[in-house]
């Protein structure tokens, strides 16, 4: 059969791209145009065998063999197969399991039952050797490409290159029609300025503590972030020793709690969720307000923690969750519209889902009332959303615990989106089919 199959390492080619374009082979220091790679993979390949393509086949791992974001996008793509292999932490690193078996069966298979006669392989792993020369035996053109290597150097088996036919280097131009290194900072710059505090929680800089692993930055607040005529907030729950500080707190340490911290290098650091709670909303009266020690629910380490709702107003806990909101045809749309548009990036996640909450309102009232808890989502509404993100494997890869990135990331999205309306733009009006509860 005159026809090409290309086989895909995604491990090998996503890492040598990223030790390529961002000096280190870490998939999270790229961005990834699925849609544009596999085009130029299928373009590339039958230029280089002159037959028409059969099939991609996509070879990855995921946690549990549970499919990632990209995967559910690359299976409903044309011409796209995704075999996943299972992706384990060892040692503080992940490993790929069972990927190179599947890729041997599926080379040998081929070839044995002449479903083509041209195979394409991207990848370096020497273990293909066997399933390479069994292909050649049966009688098929092995192509093997590589990634360019950042070093100059090879980045595949040496046997495996002298074994294949047909040899080709993706070099630099062609990857970056597809492949990006992302932005250092991982900062989100906002829309717009109508809300400084909505500026603030999009344009800051995550923690150093969110992106290295380490111990949690020190509580800290950014008065330049809040309103002229907010008030400052007060120290996080917890900040003092058995809680006992808080009264005992002097005039001197109560100013450095109201001015940026600027560390040991003199430059501000970033405000933890529980600061930017503070923003733009007064100080409790006594007697009302949040009893002492209450904790503001935004995630646990772990998924989603039911806490007290005793500091959340009436209209809050009343807000309808986007179930309630949602009728069974929607939510077929809202599946679709997951596999096939939506990427599964945090920031992306949090909009999806308070644009769907915003355009299934059926009272306007709602938003406003949700404005007045802003930076705190309501509860039942914060862990509809995480339990959303789950669904794009945003906790499976991280050992079932929500990256601090993440949760960021996650909330940040959601408030740009709820944004507009609060600044004074109409509401989508659409019915809700389904009664608020």
């Amino acid at each position: 059969m005159d026809r090409c199959v290309v086989l895909v390492d995604a491990g090998y080619l996503l890492g040598a791209a990223a030790s390529l374009l961002a000096g280190e082979p870490m998939r999270s220091q790229i961005s990834v145009d699925h849609a544009a790679l596999i085009r130029g993979l299928r373009e590339r390949a039958e230029a280089d065998t002159g037959c028409d393509l059969l099939r991609i086949y996509w070879f990855d791992g995921a946690p549990d063999r549970v499919p990632q974001p990209e995967h559910r996008k690359l299976r409903v793509m044309s011409r796209v197969t995704v075999r996943l292999g299972a992706l384990t932490r060892s040692d503080g690193r992940w490993a790929q399991k069972g990927v190179d078996a599947a890729m041997h069966a599926e080379l040998t298979e081929l070839a044995r039952n002449r479903a083509c006669s041209d195979i394409v392989l991207v990848t370096g792993d020497g273990d293909l050797l066997p399933g390479l020369m069994s292909a050649k035996e049966h009688g098929v053109a092995v192509h093997l490409w590589a990634v360019q290597a950042a070093d100059g150097d090879y980045n595949q088996s040496e046997d495996l290159v002298a074994e294949a036919d047909e040899r080709r280097v993706l070099d630099r131009s062609w990857i970056t029609e597809a492949v990006r290194a992302t932005e250092p900072s991982g900062a989100y710059h906002p829309q717009s300025a109508s809300r400084p505090e909505i500026a603030a929680i999009l344009s800051a800089p995550l923690p150093e503590s969110a992106k290295n692993g380490s111990a949690p930055v020190a509580p800290v607040h950014h008065a330049a972030s809040a309103p002229p005529s907010a008030t400052p907030p007060p120290p996080p729950a917890g900040a003092a020793a058995d809680g006992a500080a808080d009264t005992q707190a002097t005039d001197s340490e109560d100013d450095e709690a109201a001015a940026p911290d600027k560390g040991t290098s003199g430059v501000p650091t970033v405000p933890t969720p529980k600061d930017l709670a503070g923003l733009g909303r007064p100080a409790p009266h006594p007697g009302h307000g949040a009893p002492p020690g209450a904790t503001l629910r935004w995630s646990s380490e772990r998924g989603c923690v039911e806490r007290s709702t005793s500091g959340e107003s009436q209209e809050a806990a009343a807000l309808p969750m986007l179930a309630q909101l949602t009728t069974a045809e929607q939510r077929w749309a809202d599946r679709e519209e997951d596999i096939t548009a939506v990427s599964g990036d945090p920031f992306e996640v949090g909009q999806v889902f308070a644009r769907r909450w915003l355009e299934r309102l059926s009272a306007p009232a709602h938003v406003q009332s949700l404005a007045r808890e802003y930076p705190r989502i309501p509860h039942r509404i914060d862990g509809e959303l995480l339990r959303y993100a789950a669904r794009f494997g945003l906790l499976a890869h991280k050992d079932d615990q929500i990256d601090e990135h993440d949760r960021y990331a996650i909330r940040a999205g959601f408030w740009r989106e709820i944004d507009a309306p609060v600044t004074g733009q109409t509401v989508p009006d659409e019915d809700a089919s389904v009664a608020e509860q």
